[in-house]
């Protein structure tokens, strides 16, 4: 492996919806890249990849998970250099939201909105993956 590679770790943060009892899934809305995508970030040096992801998680959305099973690993380049980002599953249970600078705006939606709302479609295999496995 070489010494450039990023390696980033995230959640595919879900809920049971309050009202129909459905499944939903929270996507984050990064104002610096105009983007929605699943919450995710950049591991710390020695930081074991699942911590990383329920640190991101608990970082983007203000949200407490409970990890579940791990999805499938993304590998692409972001700014020229290989990254690869390690995804959960992850049931939100407690917490609130507070916009920051980072992160300014999230939605809970089901897995076809979620899916259509994605930015990146990379993205819509981690949707499909938690499907089947909350399935």
């Amino acid at each position: 492996m070489s010494d450039t590679l990023v390696r980033a770790a995230g959640c595919v943060l879900w809920r049971r919806s309050p009202v129909s009892g459905d499944l939903e899934i929270c996507l984050v809305h990064r104002p610096k890249y105009d983007d929605w995508s699943h919450p995710k970030g950049k591991l710390k040096r020695g930081e074991d990849a699942l911590a990383g992801a329920l640190r991101e998680v608990a970082e983007e959305t203000g949200y407490t998970a409970a990890p579940g099973e791990e999805l499938p690993t993304l590998r692409y380049l972001a700014n020229g250099r290989p990254k690869q980002v390690r995804y959960w599953a992850a049931e939100a249970v407690c917490g609130h939201f507070v916009p920051s600078a980072e992160v300014d705006r999230i939605l809970w939606l089901s897995p076809a909105a979620a899916r259509s709302r994605l930015t990146q479609p990379r993205d819509r295999e981690l949707v499909d993956a938690l499907h089947r496995s909350a399935a």
